[in-house]
């Protein structure tokens, strides 16, 4: 995703900014860097290399466990679990775990649908709302098809649920249907209700009857239910829900979840998912019979519209993103869950395709590790020499470290001190030096807890910022002017350099939004709402007022979702409504 855009995605993985770390300075000793982390036998050189890059990348991503499928066209290559599917019980995982994949369970959805167009069920131009009149939507800037739901270009907002709490509440277009690419779950949770409805049984027995056993998926869920939870491995989520996370920072098991969402309800094992992988690999053809026609997995597999969510080269076509990898066309995607994270890449020209998915939610996908296993099977198949693996980036370097070093004063006389050693940023506080972590761009966070970690340092330069890096990206780009401000949550503090406005009017009414609001959701956790600089912001965002207690997140007019401030009660409001989910002001401290 844009590391700029305030989502429900971003949002709700603060720890979305981190970049990738190395071994050597690990902040926290974690459960992922220990030297008994359990590993699969190696088979020849390619499971080797893979192995190896793998022993590195999850304790410098402090992964508790992953697991991992690997297929060409005719077989399944490797199923393989590596680390701890429960670190306290010191259970290795392995290849019968389940493990939730998230938005991967788009695909599924869309190759669904597609089977139902092929048996004259569904057309994908018609208007939703023909198929299903009682959806909450508002459909202002022009009907909204199947098409448009698959691609993300439905102009909805991201909410985590298509149903409020509120029962007058619609989820509203921000834009005309096709025109932007806009990531929407709830567009995905529409169609697996449209799935439903058009075969006459739940999702998890369309889904169960259409692609898992089509395919002999027999270990696969589609659905998330308590009675799977012993199947699974134990997923981990940062200890501290409310604040910025650092990359070696505390996990803690994460809470149980039911979800029957076809946004992402689909927990698989490594070979399941080694199988439906394959079946793309043979664009749609599988063991026994097809699972879509050929011309609906051209529907399926063509890029229709620019999606930099996933790369700056990547497109979206139906429930998958559409991208190239070394000049060959390859289908991806990802997924992320309370607790898990996973990836898939698909080499349609190289013939090879891999699956990783870990038992954590720290804000990444393990894109390294499929990416990179694609490139040894299709080097493997070609019989080249096997690639080095990519370069795994240290968090706490940042190539022009001394931009940020030193005194920056509050309006009241409060300093903050940063030091640069090397490629290091340090805060100063009294005798104590606090490492910070790169965030990207000229953003940075604490690596000690509950010490300046519950917000991200925000430097500022003399003129406009330069484009934001993406997470992990080398800091690189041409000379930049000199950084003269940084900000701290709704703190402000400038240097001797900066020359700029000091004083903003604010508007009354804005005192009654701000606040720390918290939702019970397990997918969420806080959200701390501030004036900085005479503007109202949630997360480093700022807000645009759209309506007395409505506000539209981030600077693009065309932004579908919302921030809304309710229950005013003495002069406070009680309640954020953000992404289809409650938040409640907390007075905690």
């Amino acid at each position: 995703m844009p590391i700029d855009s305030l989502s429900r995605r971003s949002f709700l993985s603060r720890g979305s900014l981190a970049t990738l770390a190395v071994t050597s300075p690990l902040l926290f000793r974690s459960a992922a860097a220990r030297a008994d982390m359990p590993m699969p036998k190696a088979s020849g050189a390619l499971e080797e290399h893979l192995d190896a890059y793998i022993a590195a990348y999850m304790p410098a991503m402090n992964a508790p466990g992953m697991t991992l499928g690997l297929t060409d066209a005719g077989k399944t290559l490797r199923t393989a679990g590596y680390g701890f599917a429960n670190i306290d019980q010191h259970v290795p995982v392995s290849t019968g775990h389940l493990f939730q994949i998230g938005s991967i369970s788009k695909s599924f959805v869309a190759l669904v649908l597609l089977q139902m167009r092929d048996e004259g069920k569904l057309d994908l131009r018609k208007p939703i709302l023909d198929y299903l009149p009682g959806l909450p939507i508002y459909t202002e800037f022009g009907p909204i098809t199947v098409h448009h739901l698959l691609t993300h270009t439905s102009g909805l907002p991201d909410n985590l649920s298509l149903f409020s709490s509120d029962p007058s509440a619609r989820l509203v277009q921000g834009f005309k249907p096709g025109e932007h690419f806009h990531y929407c779950n709830a567009g995905f949770a529409i169609l697996g209700l449209l799935a439903a409805k058009l075969d006459g049984k739940p999702w998890r027995n369309c889904v169960q009857a259409r692609i898992l056993d089509p395919l002999g998926m027999t270990a696969t869920k589609g659905v998330i239910t308590t009675s799977s939870r012993a199947l699974q491995a134990t997923g981990y989520e940062p200890f501290w829900d409310d604040q910025a996370y650092a990359r070696q920072g505390k996990l803690a098991p994460a809470p149980n979840i039911v979800m029957d969402d076809t946004a992402g309800c689909i927990a698989s094992t490594p070979a399941d998912m080694a199988r439906y992988i394959r079946m793309m690999l043979n664009h749609g053809q599988g063991p026994n019979s097809r699972i879509v026609s050929t011309e609906s997995f051209t529907l399926f597999s063509t890029p229709y519209i620019k999606a930099d969510d996933f790369s700056p080269t990547a497109s979206y076509g139906y429930g998958i993103a559409v991208d190239t990898l070394d000049g060959h066309k390859i289908l991806r995607h990802t997924g992320g869950m309370v607790a898990f994270a996973s990836s898939i890449h698909v080499d349609l020209d190289g013939g090879a395709a891999a699956f990783a998915s870990i038992n954590a939610m720290q804000g990444y996908r393990p894109i390294a590790i499929t990416e990179y296993a694609v490139r040894l099977l299709r080097a493997d198949r070609e019989s080249k020499p096997l690639p080095a693996p990519p370069a795994l980036a240290d968090p706490l370097n940042v190539d022009n470290a001394a931009d940020y070093a030193g005194t920056f004063t509050s309006a009241d006389g409060y300093e903050l001190v940063f030091s640069a050693t090397g490629k290091r940023i340090s805060l100063i506080q009294a005798t104590q030096s606090i490492p910070l972590q790169h965030a990207g761009g000229d953003r940075f966070i604490s690596t000690v807890p509950e010490s300046w970690a519950t917000h991200t340092f925000m430097f500022g330069r003399k003129e406009a910022a330069a484009e934001q890096a993406a997470p992990g990206a080398p800091n690189t780009a041409k000379p930049q002017p000199p950084v003269v401000e940084v900000t701290y949550g709704s703190d402000w503090f400038v240097n001797a350099a900066f020359a700029g406005q000091r004083s903003f009017p604010v508007p009354a009414d804005y005192d009654a939004f701000a606040g720390r609001y918290r939702s019970d959701s397990p997918w969420a956790g806080d959200a701390f709402v501030y004036v900085l600089k005479g503007q109202l912001v949630l997360e480093g965002e700022p807000l645009t007022r759209i309506g007395a207690a409505l506000f539209r997140p981030g600077g693009e007019s065309w932004m579908p979702e919302t921030a809304e401030f309710l229950h005013i009660f003495e002069g406070k409001a009680q309640l954020l409504k953000f992404g289809g989910m409650d938040f409640w002001r907390v007075e905690v401290d």
